[in-house]
């Protein structure tokens, strides 16, 4: 006799059609994967001419100047992946994003543990994720993203699925809406224009 199949957790209604202003009142942090969300998934490697392997990741430029003006604002972003690169460390530094986590075998154990370092709650937290690893962490924050291209079971599991394709901005669409949602963006953009080099330090938004 076969087993009954496992009924698919679907997201409350009532979630889906709450207010951009009301999910901006509430998040106060953005938590991120990083293959299939700030890039396209995909693996490059290449050699160079002593045969040795390197690998290659692409990051969006929008990306990049969303998350420093989403920390300029006084929120927190922070990273965790399962995979260990030193392309993400070194794009975090870029960033100044403090708070990142690689070879995390479990993304909610990584995350609790960055959640408190923030003194934030999970409710408090959204989490943008592409695939199956993501679940355990989509499932217990406040709000899920995936992005447009994202595993069936990640897009099943998120309160927002992005316009946007991983590695195409993701990030940044998703700040926008929380801060155009909070009616912060505009004083971002605003400070920006009076002092275009303090966020783009890293020429992020050339």
């Amino acid at each position: 006799m076969s087993s009954p199949t496992p009924e698919v957790p679907r997201m409350p209604t009532a979630d889906r059609l709450r207010s951009d202003l009301d999910w901006a009142s509430q998040i106060r942090c953005i938590l991120t994967d990083v293959d299939g969300v700030l890039t396209d998934g995909r693996i490059q490697y290449a050699a160079d001419a002593g045969r040795v392997c390197h690998e290659l990741k692409s990051f969006h430029v929008r990306d990049g100047l969303g998350i420093k003006l989403w920390m300029m604002g006084g929120f927190h972003f922070g990273i965790i992946t399962a995979r260990q690169s030193k392309l993400v460390a070194h794009r975090a530094k870029e960033l100044g994003i403090q708070h990142l986590v690689q070879a995390a075998g479990n993304k909610w154990m990584a995350a609790q543990t960055m959640m408190k370092a923030m003194g934030v709650s999970a409710e408090q937290v959204a989490y943008i994720g592409d695939d199956l690893p993501d679940l355990c962490v989509m499932r217990k924050v406040g709000l899920a993203i995936a992005p447009d291209d994202a595993a069936t079971d990640a897009r099943e599991a998120a309160h927002w699925t992005t316009s946007s394709l991983g590695g195409q901005g993701v990030v940044r669409e998703v700040i926008e809406r929380l801060m155009r949602g909070g009616q912060t963006w505009h004083q971002r953009v605003a400070e920006l224009e009076a002092d275009p080099v303090t966020p783009q330090s890293s020429s992020e938004g050339d």
